[in-house]
C-alpha cells in the first residue's frame, strides 16, 4: 500500500516509559506506566492494558469548583501502555516542572503526571460569571504537564504592568500578582475574546504565556 499518510513522520513515535512527548503538533503521547490526569474527552487513542475514570479532587477542591464556578472535569488515567490525547486540533506544548509551580488556564490544560499537584486559584471571586480566566488551576512539585493553544504561542517577560485579554491568557508565573482590568466603556471593544471588556493584570517578576487565537466555537446539536 502506498500513501504519503505512511511517511515516518506519521507513525508512532517512541519514548520512554513515563514520558510526555509530541506524537506531532497537535497530538500527545504518554508512555503510560502507572497514572496521570488529563482532561474529560481528550483522550484520542490508546494501546495495552489502560483505565479510565472520574477524578474529582476531593472535597476541599470540590467546594473550589461550587465557589468559583469552575467547570474543570478531569479523568485519572492508570494502567500500561500508550495513550494519545488532544485538542481539538490545537497546538500542543510540554513543559517539565523540576520542584516548580505553574498557573494554568483551565481551558488550556491538557494532561499532567501524578506527582504534579493541583489546585483551583481564583483571581476574583465573584467575577468569574463575567468572563474566562477568572478561575484557573495551579500545578506544583516534579513532573510532566501538556498544555494546548489555538495557534503557535508567545511567552512575555513580565517587569512591568502587562495586560491579557482573559481569552489568551494561557499560563503564567505563580509568582506573579493577578487582577482583573476592565475597560468597559462605550465603544470599548479591544481584545479577541469574547470577554474583550476585561483582560488579566499581571504585575511582579515572571512571565506569561499568551495564545494568538481563542477556543473554536463547536456547535453541538
Amino acid at each position: 500500500m502506498r500513501s504519503s499518510l505512511f511517511n515516518k513522520e506519521n507513525m508512532e513515535q517512541e519514548g520512554e516509559a513515563g514520558s510526555f512527548l509530541l506524537q506531532n503538533r497537535h497530538t500527545l503521547k504518554v508512555e503510560l506506566d502507572g497514572e496521570m490526569y488529563s482532561k474529560q474527552g481528550a483522550m484520542a487513542a490508546y494501546q495495552g492494558e489502560v483505565d479510565f475514570s472520574f477524578h474529582g479532587g476531593g472535597v476541599s477542591r470540590m467546594l473550589k469548583k461550587f465557589v468559583s464556578g469552575e467547570n474543570i472535569q478531569l479523568m485519572k488515567v492508570s494502567g500500561q501502555g500508550e495513550v494519545f490525547f488532544s485538542d481539538y486540533g490545537a497546538e500542543i506544548q510540554v513543559i517539565e516542572l523540576e520542584n516548580e509551580s505553574l498557573t494554568i488556564n483551565t481551558g488550556n490544560l491538557l494532561a499532567f503526571e501524578s506527582s504534579l499537584e493541583w489546585d483551583i486559584n481564583i483571581v476574583r471571586p465573584g467575577m468569574q460569571m463575567l468572563a474566562a480566566g477568572f478561575s484557573n488551576i495551579t500545578l506544583k512539585g516534579s513532573g510532566m504537564v501538556a498544555i494546548s493553544s489555538f495557534g503557535m504561542p508567545f511567552v512575555l517577560n513580565v517587569d512591568v504592568p502587562t495586560y491579557v485579554d482573559t481569552q489568551a491568557a494561557l499560563a503564567w508565573s505563580t509568582t506573579l500578582e493577578t487582577d482583573i482590568k476592565s475597560s468597559l466603556k462605550a465603544g470599548a471593544l479591544i481584545g479577541r475574546g469574547s470577554g474583550e471588556a476585561f483582560q488579566m493584570a499581571f504585575s511582579g517578576k515572571g512571565f506569561v504565556v499568551v495564545q494568538p487565537s481563542e477556543a473554536p466555537r463547536l456547535n453541538v446539536q
